[in-house]
């Protein structure tokens, strides 16, 4: 493998070069001229080439000197920069939040730009994950769940009414069976997510209908944002929680075929954090934050 030559010397080189003298690039380096012009003449001997020309009070690069002062320069340049970014980083306060990836996606990322642009010195690291919260076990400082507003070792913040409504496109309710009431739920496929198996069964049961149509037949997709996909591609009617399908019943993409809503009341979202120890600023300035997005709507 071929050797990179003395670092030390390429520093001194570059300074001397850029200064164009050797007293210059003492001052900066905090060593003597003397030392300087022994690190350029082993970094000459290294190289095998005469890097300057010395006159009696001043230096000037040879031709292969200013070659190898325009490569060594662009290489500096790399490291420093890479240096500044590193710094920049480990100066940034990272906030390690959980939330569901169906949260996630419709509602929390596409709020979390102005978060991070009223606060370019915290870092949100978002996982996605249906696991329970342990606190006291993971390395995180705030989870959003669904619930009851009951979880062992946390603070429970409740965040949205968790209202369910059927959702399906224009173009399945115009072309397909007509879904003028509930009952008309039978001739359509219904659209479900693994992560909440029941929220059919809940809204037919509250409409009247939970013993005429079946709460599980239709198709299952592994989260609600796929069901909610499907839907709006007219695959089905899907049962959406309205909060999180709010900008596609405004944009045309869904519609409510019917005006019942199930609100689940204390069954909702809410923000945790650990009961065992204290919020850190950061943590509290996102939940203001969340809080404040939720107000908005």
């Amino acid at each position: 493998m071929d050797r990179l030559p003395p670092l030390n010397a390429i520093r001194a080189f570059e300074a001397a070069a850029r200064h164009m003298s050797i007293t210059l690039a003492a001052d900066e380096l905090h060593v003597t001229p003397g030392a300087v012009s022994r690190q350029i003449k082993t970094l000459e001997d290294a190289l095998g080439v005469q890097l300057f020309t010395r006159g009696h009070r001043n230096v000037t690069l040879t031709r292969q000197g200013q070659d190898y002062f325009r490569a060594v320069t662009r290489a500096i340049e790399v490291l420093r920069e890479g240096t500044r970014k590193l710094q920049r980083r480990r100066q940034r306060k990272q906030l390690k939040i959980r939330a569901y990836t169906t949260f996630a996606m419709r509602w929390l990322i596409p709020r979390l730009s102005g978060f991070h642009a009223a606060h370019p010195d915290v870092e949100v690291l978002l996982k996605a994950s249906l696991e329970p919260v342990d606190f006291r076990n993971e390395d995180i400082d705030g989870a959003i769940r669904l619930g009851d507003g009951n979880w062992p070792g946390a603070h429970a913040i409740r965040l949205v009414d968790n209202v369910l409504v059927p959702v399906a496109s224009p173009a399945l309710l115009g072309a397909g069976p007509k879904l003028r009431r509930p009952a008309d739920l039978a001739h359509h496929t219904l659209l479900h997510s693994s992560a909440r198996p029941d929220d059919w069964g809940y809204w037919l049961e509250a409409a009247g209908v939970g013993e005429q149509i079946d709460a599980r037949a239709g198709m299952t997709y592994e989260s609600s944002a796929m069901s909610y996909a499907a839907a709006v591609e007219g695959q089905g009617v899907a049962i959406a929680q309205r909060f999180l399908v709010e900008k596609d019943l405004q944009e045309g993409r869904l519609v409510t075929p019917f005006k019942k809503a199930l609100d689940m009341g204390d069954f909702t979202y809410y923000l945790l954090t650990p009961a065992h120890r204290e919020e850190s600023p950061d943590m509290k300035r996102f939940r203001l934050w969340l809080l404040e997005q939720f107000q908005a709507v």
